[in-house]
């Protein structure tokens, strides 16, 4: 094979990359063995249906667009970002919850998501739905790893440690449900001692993750948690705005974590551990819905789209539901849309999936 031929392919290569849409063109020539999730209700594919929890959504209108509309516990209209992550990188089509109790060896050893909705790093978060905490998803972790190493053996599941793809998202319902929507944290701390306080946090989880056998590893930023529709409507006035004191808690967070992530790089100096920008690409999202084919942002699309979230989102406010999911940044009064969830997953791999290497 001549080395004209070998340039020629390449650069063929690199004209097909470029001309595919970002929510394709980014996984070539990347893979990852499995995936592996952390986390709050943004990435909980459904282990919220397993404990007895306010925090449910294993009911309709809730999955109406995924897989003919069966409720598996996302809190989504359809498929949310870890499954996005998984179908990009040809690992699989949908993440499972690790507590689902029909999961096979094969559905472990390409990954699962000990994920739950309602969880935060500040540990009274995890009281408040209640959730599986932090420390209990990496106990879950530990269990997960001792089934795939009595399955696949220790070499193979080291492998799959250290290759995977983790992802971590928290940090939204401690701004949202514990600094602001209860006065048991303000009390105690100022808006920047509990950003140290819950980044600190941050920082020790994702040490015991590096300790236990993850090395690349994602973490998402807390999202313009005031823009979501319920804190528009709790905290945003007549006009509904979004909630400046909400987002300007979540910027600083974002601030002190990304610094975390810098120094734990430093330190272990053999792991990947990426801050990957929810912030502006959702807030540019909200700020400029006719960009992305959305007609409405400041509403959910479920029942009123003003307060509606799990229990509330149901069979009785779906009546008045919208009819066409794609139009809308939010599904419910706290989470995105499946639409919206693309576009993001899209975005932020293209940005920060080189970092990984």
């Amino acid at each position: 094979m001549t080395f004209p031929f070998l340039l020629a392919t390449a650069m063929l290569v690199v004209m097909l990359h470029s001309a595919e849409p970002a929510s394709s063109s980014h996984s070539r020539n990347v893979t990852f063995p499995a995936i592996i999730i952390f986390g709050d209700s943004i990435v909980d594919p459904g282990n919220n249906n397993y404990i007895n929890t306010y925090a449910k959504c294993n009911f309709p209108p809730y999955g109406r667009d995924l897989n003919g509309g069966k409720p598996t516990g996302r809190f989504c209209n359809g498929k949310i970002a870890p499954d996005f992550i998984a179908e990009t990188y040809g690992i699989k089509e949908l993440v499972p919850p690790y507590l689902d109790p029909n999961l096979k060896i094969e559905d472990l050893l390409t990954g699962v998501s000990f994920a739950s909705g309602g969880v935060g790093l500040d540990p009274i978060t995890s009281q408040l739905q209640p959730a599986i905490s932090l420390p209990d998803q990496l106990d879950l972790f530990r269990q997960y790893i001792s089934k795939i190493k009595s399955a696949a053996g220790e070499q193979k599941a080291a492998n799959i440690l250290s290759q995977a793809f983790f992802l971590v998202c928290v940090g939204s319902n401690d701004i949202a449900n514990t600094y602001y929507a209860t006065p048991i944290r303000r009390a105690e701390y100022d808006v920047n001692s509990y950003a140290d306080f819950t980044s600190s946090q941050a920082s020790s989880f994702l040490k015991e993750l590096y300790e236990i056998g993850a090395r690349k590893i994602g973490v998402f930023s807390a999202p313009p948690i005031g823009c979501v529709p319920s804190q528009r409507t709790t905290l945003g006035g007549i006009q509904r705005d979004c909630a400046d004191n909400e987002n300007k808690l979540a910027i600083l967070f974002n601030s002190k974590l990304s610094t975390v992530i810098d120094h734990l790089n430093r330190q272990f100096s053999d792991s990947k551990i990426v801050y990957m920008d929810v912030y502006y690409s959702l807030l540019n999202i909200i700020q400029n819905p006719n960009h992305y084919g959305f007609d409405v942002a400041n509403k959910g699309c479920c029942g009123t789209g003003e307060i509606e979230v799990t229990l509330l989102c149901n069979s009785l406010t779906d009546a008045i539901s919208c009819k066409d999911a794609t139009k809308y940044v939010f599904w419910d009064s706290f989470h995105p849309t499946e639409k919206t969830y693309h576009i993001l997953v899209g975005e932020i791999l293209q940005k920060y999936q080189n970092k990984f290497f």
